[in-house]
């Protein structure tokens, strides 16, 4: 039988791991975090946790934290634009608009953009619900400072979130035209299902060819070799998946993972193309991974 520190732990794993890869944009580092966590929690005292969950998210927070930070600098000498390492999960996985929103890439984009403190206030504030008390305690600032800083993380992410949240149906639609355009090599499908200021953002890792640069507009888009199958010999496969909640094909040449494709459609055209072809960020394609608030 599970000791009650087990018990505990197993209870808030999902949301524990959710709060993570929620600041982290990586499962790898999420896993870490939930590892140091269970330690920590091993380790307590008897009144130390007298709280499970407000002891496990406070001890969460506080790792992830810890590594954002030294993950925004190895960020700074990245090789290319970065992009968060796809999380395969169920299709239905996000309950709640919050947290089916920031799941996307185009909003992990988004909070990669604030202050370490700034995403883990604003992810455990307005995505989890967390009271200012819980998340002062977490990050280390009085209530006061935390409602400051929500106010300020909450008006930069409204000045560059993705202007509405396109359907899942809409999404598989724009796809598939996608990929009937890429595969039959027709350039001009390819500008009609691609909106005219369409960026799409490549992720290498140094490892795998990648535009160096952000590629903006449908134009450059059609001439761009996309599918990164250009350095690759066999057969290009795309195999329909769900990313963080959305559908999103992942591409494997001979049958080996090559890439991952997240999409930002907007009003029936694709507005953001997230090509992730780093293999160090393929390496949770396998199995769908549990995702949630509770």
């Amino acid at each position: 039988m599970a000791d009650p520190a087990t018990e505990a732990f197993d209870a808030h794993r999902t949301p524990l791991f959710t709060v993570a890869h929620e600041m982290l944009g990586s499962a790898a580092d999420a896993e870490d975090v939930l590892r140091e966590t269970w330690l920590r929690r091993a380790g307590a005292g008897p009144g130390e946790a007298s709280d499970p969950r407000a002891y496990l998210v406070r001890v969460t927070t506080r790792q992830a934290l810890g590594r954002l930070r030294a993950a925004k600098r190895r960020r700074e000498a990245y090789v290319g634009p970065w992009l968060p390492g796809p999380l395969v999960t169920a299709s239905d996985v996000a309950e709640g608009a919050e947290l089916a929103e920031s799941l996307s890439m185009a909003m992990t984009l988004v909070l990669e953009s604030l202050s370490p403190t700034e995403r883990a206030v604003f992810v455990l504030r307005e995505v989890f619900g967390v009271d200012d008390g819980e998340i002062a305690e977490a990050v280390g600032r009085s209530p006061g400072a935390v409602r400051e800083i929500a106010h300020r993380a909450r008006r930069h992410v409204g000045a560059r979130r993705p202007r509405g949240t396109a359907s899942a149906r809409e999404t598989r639609a724009a796809l598939e035209s996608f990929r009937r355009a890429v595969e039959t090599g027709d350039s001009q499908g390819l500008l009609d299902v691609l909106a005219p200021d369409v960026v799409l953002l490549s992720d290498g890792g140094g490892l795998k060819r990648a535009a160096p640069r952000p590629v903006v507009g449908a134009e450059k888009i059609v001439r761009f070799r996309l599918g990164g199958s250009a350095d690759a010999e066999g057969a290009l496969t795309w195999e329909p998946t769900a990313v963080d909640g959305s559908p999103a094909p992942a591409v494997r040449v001979a049958g080996e993972p090559d890439a991952v494709m997240a999409v930002r459609v907007e009003e029936g055209r694709v507005s953001g193309l997230y090509l992730v072809r780093d293999p160090e960020k393929l390496t949770h394609l396998a199995a769908g991974t549990p995702l949630g608030l509770r």
